[in-house]
């Protein structure tokens, strides 16, 4: 059984949304940010980074979410969450999934985590005037040149649409309107649908 650790509000729902979909038996275990658990020795030697997601599997723990997606997409083939016999295909969805996690998501941590690049609280504050024009910019980019529809990869459903559904859910929170980029929102819907989707913020909520 997998053992993924989870705080809500974190990209690691895009982790729980796959498993779910894999049909994988999993255990989903919170850590409570607020109370400093992600810092806590028992925390830390499951993961060093004090992040989340972290997944326990038999073979050893995994952190990162663009590995985690693959690597389920991988272990459960007959779940068609990647194309995994189109090599090409496959590094397409990769290069989306590494988008995401490099450039996404680091824009919008400068809201809340500028202290990860810089140390005075002006740089913060300059950080955070910059990232509702950062993430417009970015979902932007998806929608117009990434996005193919209706899901990311076209007509086939895969780990990087449970990835751009989380991602997308701190649109609000950076101040961006996601109705502004209507493919996107029609992705979210679309998204909360999915049983699997579902049991994860349900699991999520309890």
């Amino acid at each position: 059984m997998f053992k993924l650790f989870f705080s809500p509000g974190t990209v690691a729902l895009a982790s729980h949304i796959t498993l779910a979909e894999t049909g994988a038996d999993y255990e989903a275990i919170r850590v409570d940010f607020a109370a400093g658990e992600q810092m806590k020795p028992d925390y830390l030697a499951i993961n060093p980074k004090g992040r989340v997601p972290s997944l326990i599997t038999d073979q050893g723990i995994l952190t990162e979410t663009p590995a985690i997606l693959l690597y389920l997409a991988q272990s459960y083939p007959e779940a068609n969450l990647a194309p995994l016999s189109d090599v090409f295909q496959l590094a397409r969805l990769q290069s989306f999934t590494s988008y995401l996690c490099s450039t996404v998501h680091v824009n919008h941590a400068h809201r809340r985590r500028g202290s990860r690049w810089a140390t005075e609280e002006t740089s913060f504050e300059d950080m955070r005037r910059k990232v509702t024009e950062n993430m417009a910019d970015c979902f932007a980019l998806i929608q117009t040149e990434m996005f193919e529809g209706p899901w990311v990869m076209g007509n086939d459903y895969s780990v990087a649409d449970p990835y751009l559904f989380t991602v997308g859910r701190w649109l609000e929170g950076d101040d961006v309107d996601i109705k502004d980029y209507p493919k996107i929102a029609e992705h979210s819907a679309r998204m909360t649908e999915r049983p699997a989707v579902q049991r994860a913020l349900a699991e999520q909520a309890g």
